[in-house]
């Protein structure tokens, strides 16, 4: 399988400068194909196809107004051309519903904060004897290792992001050599907001909240902001700031997210969780502390880690009753309350953890070799979840227009 190995860059100022032509290059190769095209679907003409483009860049290089396009490495330009490809492949696929709905590609802006360049394996970039990342018409940058590359990367992509940090992401190709040895257990995972996931082996693992702890901070950042007058430097400025605190968010939470999935996908065979409709709850009153969890983000990290090491990843359908269902004899107990935590069964008179019988009802419907032990807890009472900060005090009666989604 192919992954991605991203490092971080530090380019010096020519360099910067350098990078920035070739940001503004691809760019402009991207609108006059993207223009050339739409121009072209305007008029009833065919689809301009990709060699007429790449015949028109290379006659465009010779001409006065995009010489300096010659600037940069023409390898960059044509890759460029190849993401316009891509755009509207994906485009054309989500018409026939081969992939979720998307719009037609659009052209890029030179205040984009992200910006980002691709070089293949012929562009003639490599890594320095002295460990440094060798870019044509750039130079030797200087990069902070903090890994080696499995095998030889295929592609280089070069970013620069909304907080002026730069990165080279390597593609790379992994063999079955990293399968890890077979182990025994098999867990279901009940993701929530309370408790981040609980496994169903009793396993309550906190939600770090990274974007609520970092709340004052980015408030302050952000009113910085809106004080600074538009198209000032002081303005540039505060913007950076302001990023740079959200990039810091967005970096501890990736990383809390890389070391818990490796933690599961190496201490357990198979690995179960629920399909969520995170879209769905992101419209809800819950939506900053569902984007603050970053489910989607996690769950896409379990599933190819699960490939990569040889593990079993099994996803099951949202409209499972995980939280309705007694995990111990399989009596449906009905829809209950986000307030209600702990109930017990009128069937079995089991007291049931309502999160750790989810997660157990979740490995259950993936097939897992899992015992419904883990769902009993202590006889004595457990306090409830703290409730989203702005909802009401007391819960509302459930109603046929509600849409039915479920948090655990």
């Amino acid at each position: 399988m192919q992954l991605r190995y991203g490092f971080r860059l530090y380019p010096n100022g020519p360099q910067r400068a350098a990078l920035a032509r070739a940001f503004g290059c691809a760019r402009v190769v991207f609108n006059d194909a993207l223009h050339a095209r739409e121009t072209a679907r305007a008029a009833g003409l065919p689809l301009v196809t990709s060699g007429e483009l790449s015949k028109r860049l290379t006659a465009v290089k010779k001409t006065p107004e995009r010489a300096w396009l010659t600037e940069v490495s023409s390898v960059i330009l044509q890759q460029s051309l190849r993401d316009l490809d891509t755009g509207y492949r994906y485009f054309f696929d989500s018409l026939k519903g081969k992939r979720p709905k998307m719009g037609p590609p659009r052209f890029k802006s030179r205040k984009d904060t992200r910006q980002a360049i691709r070089f293949t394996a012929n562009a003639g970039w490599k890594i320095t004897l002295g460990g440094k990342l060798r870019l044509p018409k750039v130079g030797d940058v200087t990069v902070k290792w903090s890994r080696t590359l499995p095998s030889v990367p295929s592609t280089l992509t070069v970013i620069k992001d909304s907080a002026g940090r730069y990165f080279a992401s390597f593609v790379v190709e992994t063999g079955p050599q990293e399968v890890l040895p077979t182990t025994t257990p098999e867990i279901g995972i009940d993701l929530g907001l309370g408790h981040f996931a609980v496994l169903s082996n009793g396993t309550k693992i906190d939600s770090p909240r990274f974007l609520r702890r970092a709340e004052k901070q980015l408030k302050k950042a952000q009113r910085s902001l809106s004080r600074k007058e538009k198209g000032s430097a002081n303005r540039d400025k505060a913007r950076f700031r302001l990023a740079r605190a959200h990039a810091r968010v967005a970096d501890a939470r990736r990383e809390f997210h890389h070391q818990l999935s490796t933690q599961l996908i190496r201490e357990n065979q198979a690995i179960a969780v629920e399909d969520l409709a995170v879209k769905g709850l992101a419209r809800t009153r819950l939506a900053k502390s569902v984007h603050d969890a970053g489910w989607s983000q996690f769950v896409a990290m379990l599933e190819y880690k699960a490939r990569r090491y040889g593990r079993t990843f099994v996803r099951i359908g949202r409209f499972e009753r995980t939280s309705q269902v007694c995990s111990a004899c399989g009596v449906k107990d009905g829809p209950k309350p986000l307030h209600i935590r702990q109930w017990t069964c009128g069937a079995c008179g089991a007291v049931l953890d309502r999160d750790i019988n989810a997660a157990v009802n979740v490995a259950q419907a993936a097939g897992l070799a899992v015992t419904a032990c883990g769902a009993q807890v202590r006889p004595e009472r457990v306090p409830a979840q703290r409730d989203e900060p702005g909802t009401h005090p007391k819960p509302r009666p459930t109603t046929a227009r509600q849409t039915g989604i479920a948090l655990h």
